[in-house]
This record gives C-alpha cells, structure tokens and sequence, in this order.
C-alpha cells in the first residue's frame, strides 16, 4: 500500500473568495482534514473559510496546539500532532491540515513539518500557497506596499520594543503582524521613529466585523486577535520620476 501526502493548504485571511483554486481542488479530494486549535478553544476559522470545498465524507480532526512558551508542552503537542499524521498517511490517505494564510509564514505548519520530519523522513508533503493577511489588508485599502528601489519587512509584533525599532527603523515599508499583544510597545517605537503618520491598521479582515483604521491616532487602545499595521512609506504623489 502507498503512503498518502499531507498537503498544507493555505485558505488565506478570512474571505472564502479568497481561496486559491489549487487549495479548492487538494481539499476537494482530501479524506482527511486536520485543523489546529488551542486546547482552550474548539473554533475553528480556517475550518470555516474551507468548509465549502471539502470532499463529501471527508474526515476532520482537530490538533492541539497549546498557546504557550513552555518548550516541554509544545514539543509533546508537536510529536503527538505529527504522530497522528504518520498515522494517517501511513494508512494510505491523503490529507490536508489548513492554515490561516499562507503555510510558509507565521504558521503551526512549520512546526508540524519539523517534526514529521523527524519522525517520518520520507513523508510525502506538499504545500499549497495561500494570500497572507497584509498581501488582502494592502489590497482593502489600496495601500502598495513597495516600489522601486523600496524594501519591505515583515515585522512580528510580539517582539520586544528594542527589536521592534531595529526592525522599523531599516524598513521602508512594514508589515507588524500579531500587532495585538503589543501595542503599546509598538505605538511607542512608531511615535519614536516619527511613523505614526501613515500607519493603516486592518482588523478581522473578510470577516463580518472587519475594521481599518488610517493614522496611528485613530488606532484604539486594543486591538482583536487578527490585527496587523501597515506601515508605510511617505511618496510623492507623481512617484519618484514625475508624472
């Protein structure tokens, strides 16, 4: 008996619509669908984006992710995860575990394929691209996020404020993920660096209670869990060649 393929699929930051059609067909033809979760939590939102696209019958099964800094309970949560996969696909189906996004940044995929890779070396697995949250907040807005000669960086919001300014300091147009955990201390590096300016925070985008605001005065104290800042770069209106 062949060994199925695990397949990460990306079902991107919210919007059904946005789903590739790559990542429609993979979970179209799936027996089984993995989804990750906080022990303390049994929503899935990635779940939800997909749901549409699954094949009639096909298995779902959540694996837990502790929301934790304990390397001990992540590592167990990790090999029993992948265990569970090998499992799987050592039963000759083919699965697919879904991703927020895009399963190459800022994912549990990354994780999961560490271990997998360790415990099962010759798994089959692929991954399936999905559109990142900032690629639809840019798009939302219509706020490029980098021209020319300009660079773009992608800051991880729960950094602390010193690698925050070093990040933003380089950066001529930024991307600050996880931006809810932190904000203080990112309101406070902005507000050094003179950059509050042009600042777009988008919350819960492609959901029913998506919300932006422009300028970081206009940002509210808390942001929810799916929050992110744009921050960008100050450009003549006729770009730098004139009109």
């Amino acid at each position: 008996m062949t060994n199925g393929t695990l397949y990460a699929v990306g079902v991107g930051p919210g919007d059904p619509e946005l789903l590739t059609l790559k990542a429609a067909r993979i979970l179209g033809r799936a027996d089984v669908v993995f989804t990750a979760a906080s022990p303390k939590n049994d929503h899935s939102h990635a779940l939800d984006i997909a749901r549409a696209h699954l094949a009639p019958g096909a298995a779902v099964e959540r694996l837990e992710f502790p929301m934790t800094r304990d390397r001990a309970v992540l590592t167990a949560a990790w090999e029993a995860a992948a265990r569970r996969v090998r499992e799987v696909l050592a039963s000759g189906r083919d699965a697919a575990f879904l991703t927020l996004g895009d399963p190459m940044t800022y994912s549990t995929f990354g994780y999961l394929l560490r271990t997998l890779r360790r415990l099962a070396p010759d798994a089959r697995v692929e991954a399936v691209p999905g559109v990142t949250s900032y690629q639809a907040a840019a798009a939302a807005t219509l706020s490029p996020l980098c021209e020319a000669e300009e660079n773009l960086t992608i800051v991880s919001g729960i950094a602390d404020e010193e690698q925050l300014a070093a990040a933003l300091a380089g950066a001529d147009n930024a991307v600050v993920l996880k931006a809810y955990r932190n904000l203080p201390a990112i309101r406070r590096v902005l507000a050094r660096l003179d950059r509050g300016t042009r600042v777009v925070a988008v919350s819960r985008l492609g959901m029913a209670d998506e919300a932006l605001w422009t300028g970081l005065d206009a940002v509210p104290e808390k942001l929810p869990y799916f929050s992110l800042l744009l921050v960008l770069r100050e450009r003549e209106e006729n770009g730098p060649d004139g009109p």
